[in-house]
């Protein structure tokens, strides 16, 4: 039996996020949500007015025999902004802040890890700003909010802010794309 785990990432806007890991081998899921907040079962409309304490988030379950936590890690890094404080582009407030949301032990040592190692590197000009915590509930986000992407690729938000991501994605992780 083929075992599935869970990770669970904010890097701003849900939507984007989700289109990226729709695609990545040994991914079997992607669900759009929010954690990281007090309100029980937020809604969309609440958690956007920055108020909930919630972040868009996305919860993955892969199989850790196809693709290991860390390359996930690693894809997150690499396709959003983590120096940026509560921001992705022009979304702004803390529900966009870029977090990492941890199952486990061995799981906060791999993100702190990589964390630290792509500090030191100078991959970057500012400092990572990325909150590492433990995984709290995650509310899975609305019905309309799943496979968005995929979806509605052709509305303007998905064509001037996805797609740009998704690009890098394809180019530099083609070898961990699904076939």
């Amino acid at each position: 039996m083929t075992e599935i785990s869970k990770a669970t990432f904010g890097g701003g806007c849900f939507w984007c996020t989700e289109a990226i890991y729709a695609e990545v081998q040994g991914v079997h899921s992607v669900t759009s949500g929010y954690a990281g907040g007090e309100t029980e079962n937020p809604t969309y409309r609440e958690v956007c007015t920055g108020t909930t304490g919630h972040a868009e988030v996305i919860q993955i379950e892969f199989d850790p025999a196809e693709v290991n936590y860390r390359e996930l890690l690693a894809i997150f890094f690499a396709t959003h902004d983590p120096t940026t404080l509560n921001r992705q582009g022009a979304d702004v407030g803390t529900q966009y802040r870029s977090v990492i949301f941890t199952h486990d032990e061995q799981q906060r040592e791999i993100a702190e890890s990589l964390k630290k190692e792509l500090d030191e590197s100078g991959e970057y000009a500012d400092p990572i700003v990325t909150q590492i915590e433990p995984c709290p509930t995650f509310y899975p986000a609305e019905d309309y909010h799943q496979d968005y992407y995929q979806l509605n690729g052709g509305q303007p938000y998905c064509q001037a802010v996805i797609k740009p991501k998704l690009d890098k994605f394809r180019e530099k992780f083609s070898e961990q794309r699904k076939a």
